[in-house]
């Protein structure tokens, strides 16, 4: 297991090593084949000179690799969103605030991480620059899942303690979950997103890979600026549920046995967990029935584009952006209504619970192969990001918070855990994650 930015930083305090020395170390996990097509823009050069620093109190990150998913502007950097068609655009004149913030904290930018065009799938595929491996399988080359693709692969390799993201609909919880490390999707609202391409600005979400679930809350608290309130609370002294509805339709037979397990280790630790239905859930096809906010959000973002240069963009990603072209004013109108009208009612529904637990995907990675572009395995692709986004993409749409973190045994492919719940429950939803992680650990 690769050490996280916590284990590192005690070894830097202590003089076990150096912020160049760890800088080496991930620019050689960069360079591996492991890493291959994770980064678009490798900087490490910059990375060495902020490692080079000499280390100040208040900057946590001290020196240590952070990747930048190709969705935030970079000062002197062309920001291209994974695509062809930003490519000769001009450099971003200034950090995007996320980028700011981790750089003030002492971060290494060792580079931009390669992505799903315009970050529209959870697949990870990119017909641009190639699409990375997954990090978990050195047999066999399987999906990296997206969009947030390169920042997985970075965390997961090694070349990096925090993959910048974003996460509109799952974007940082499938790569994690499929990778096999920890990614959390805090409340939108609480980090900004300027500076970073919009997708759907209404679901939009800046957050971060790690490889562990204090490391979670370390990156949450810098890209936030805010202090996370720890719970000195033991895990029986929460109420936890496991929602029937939707979140456990077809799961792989290895996601299954995997999430059976984990349930089983937490009730024996004493852990209180309810099932129940919420049906609510069962309505989030029917709110989103015209496509939901990404489409038309993205449509008014890209036409202009769209209209000069349609032909350089993924031909998968188009499509889906062009779906917004069809939706009326009223119709989107109506989907606001219908969200917070659905927000209120999941509220009410989960009052009681300190937090729900789900798989985070129901399968885990398949081949590149069966995705890989082309018009003959279209169909397999958009089945397959049907199902990676349909339980993450829940929590989007109810404007909350989620972590997921891996649970499978040794040996297995990765499988990740959701811990989830509504708005501005970040703080719980880290705490039990927390604590969930170290029990796992033991087991």
């Amino acid at each position: 297991m690769l050490p996280d930015l916590h284990a590192t930083r005690q070894r830097l305090l202590s003089g076990q090593t150096s912020a160049p020395a760890e800088i080496d170390l991930a620019i050689a996990a960069a360079q591996s084949p492991a890493c291959a097509a994770a980064f678009v823009r490798p900087l490490f050069d910059e990375a060495r000179a902020a490692a080079a620093q000499p280390a100040q109190a208040g900057r946590p990150l001290g020196g240590l690799s952070v990747s930048v998913k190709d969705l935030f502007d970079i000062a002197g950097q062309t920001t291209a969103a994974g695509s062809a068609v930003l490519a000769e655009t001009p450099a971003a004149l200034h950090d995007s605030p996320a980028v700011a913030r981790l750089r003030a904290a002492g971060a290494a930018l060792i580079g931009r991480t390669n992505m799903t065009e315009f970050a529209f799938s959870g697949v990870g595929v990119n017909p641009h620059h190639g699409t990375p491996a997954n990090a978990c399988d050195a047999a066999v080359a399987r999906i990296p899942g997206g969009s947030s693709s390169g920042a997985a692969v970075s965390v997961a390799t090694g070349a990096a303690f925090i993959g910048l993201g974003s996460d509109t609909g799952g974007s940082i919880r499938i790569p994690a979950a499929l990778n096999g490390i920890v990614g959390f999707k805090n409340t939108a609202r609480l980090v900004p997103t300027g500076g970073a391409l919009p997708l759907s600005p209404t679901l939009d979400t800046v957050c971060a890979m790690t490889r562990s679930v204090r490391d979670a809350i370390t990156a949450h608290e810098l890209l936030a600026a805010r202090t996370v309130t720890r719970s000195q609370a033991p895990l029986p002294a929460y109420r936890l549920a496991v929602a029937r509805t939707l979140m456990l339709d077809g799961l792989e037979p290895a996601v299954a046995r995997a999430f059976e397990r984990t349930l089983q280790a937490l009730r024996r630790a004493g852990a209180r967990i309810d099932e129940i239905a919420l049906p609510e859930l069962a309505e989030v096809a029917g709110i989103n029935a015209t496509g939901g906010f990404s489409p038309p959000e993205s449509y008014a973002w890209h036409r202009p584009l769209l209209e000069r240069d349609a032909a350089r963009y993924d031909p998968r990603v188009a499509a889906r952006i062009q779906r917004g072209a069809a939706m009326a004013a009223w119709q989107y109108l109506d989907l606001v209504r219908a969200r917070r009208d659905w927000i209120a009612r999941m509220e009410t529904a989960l009052a009681g619970y300190d937090a729900v637990l789900s798989p985070t995907v129901p399968v885990v990675a398949p081949p590149i192969a069966e995705v890989a572009p082309g018009a003959a395995r279209d169909e397999a692709f958009f089945r397959l990001n049907g199902l990676l986004l349909r339980n993450p993409s829940a929590i989007n749409l109810l404007d909350g918070c989620a972590l997921s973190l891996p649970c499978q045994a040794p040996g297995e492919l990765p499988v990740g855990l959701m811990v989830w719940q509504g708005a501005l429950r970040d703080d719980t939803v880290l705490n039990i994650a927390l604590q969930i992680e170290q029990m796992l650990q033991k087991q």
